[in-house]
């Protein structure tokens, strides 16, 4: 199932709006949406329909409208413009995301970022890979996986979101660099091997990282909960938290847990 041609068209719509004086409207829980999450939602839901239909849609901005169609083991999670901050600041990093969740598990994912020319996908049993995109075609396709580092890690974490949660957690590690990103890139970083971990602390939907973790899946890494647990998808009803909520993760390359 090939994700990149609505990838590459959610992507340039994000682009022309890009370059125009966009308006920034708060949502409900306080995040911030444009025209650019709405119109790419729209262009991901019409592709996804015309290349997998009868395959549930979970996305963003419909979740927000409190849209949410019945899903069984199969489904998609959809963010059109994960790093709405980012592209609100105009610093690049941000990303339109979609994955295939099969049975709690992110089976298929892709992550493009549009402003940087770069594009990131991966599948369970085929691999992970990366590309650049110029003119709206990918060039210099290649494998991605990732690093088994010998010595001190790096660390990837939020441009818009962090703490001393963060820098605690990873004080269990021999951490020479922390390097900060937007988005779903901080995956996609680990996935390519240019770093080893990244804890998020903070609150984040399943539409957030579904992409971004089956590309990390597909390259070598692992995505657990802080007890361990692999992060696991399709989480609604739950007792503790809102529908598709994630607990508090760790992204890892080719690194152990610490004890």
């Amino acid at each position: 199932m090939d994700l990149n041609p609505i990838m590459l068209a959610a992507g340039a719509e994000i682009m022309r709006i890009y370059a125009t004086e966009f308006t920034v409207i708060t949502k409900g829980d306080a995040s911030p949406v444009t025209e650019a999450d709405q119109k790419a939602e729209a262009i991901i839901l019409e592709g996804l329909k015309h290349l997998a239909p009868g395959i549930p849609i979970i996305a963003e901005e419909e979740a927000a409208a409190g849209r949410f169609p019945t899903t069984a083991g199969r489904f998609f999670l959809v963010d059109p413009l994960d790093g709405t901050k980012e592209f609100i600041s105009k610093n690049g990093e941000f990303t339109v995301n979609i994955a295939l969740i099969e049975d709690g598990k992110p089976v298929l994912g892709a992550v493009y970022a549009p402003a940087l020319g770069k594009i990131y996908w991966g599948s369970v049993g085929t691999g992970a890979f990366m590309a650049e995109v110029i003119d709206g075609v990918l060039r210099g396709a290649r494998s991605i996986r990732v690093r088994a580092p010998e010595g001190s890690l790096i660390a990837v974490g939020s441009r818009s979101h962090g703490g001393a949660e963060t820098q605690e957690y990873l004080k269990a590690y021999d951490i020479a660099d922390f390097v900060a990103a937007g988005s779903s890139l901080k995956f996609c970083l680990i996935a390519e091997g240019s770093a080893d971990i990244y804890p998020r602390m903070g609150r984040t939907m399943e539409w957030d990282t579904a992409a971004g973790d089956a590309v990390l899946r597909a390259a070598g890494g692992r995505v657990e909960t802080l007890d361990g647990q692999p992060l696991t998808y399709g989480k609604r009803f739950q007792n503790n938290d809102g529908d598709y909520a994630n607990p508090h993760f760790v992204a890892f390359g080719d690194v152990p847990t610490a004890a």
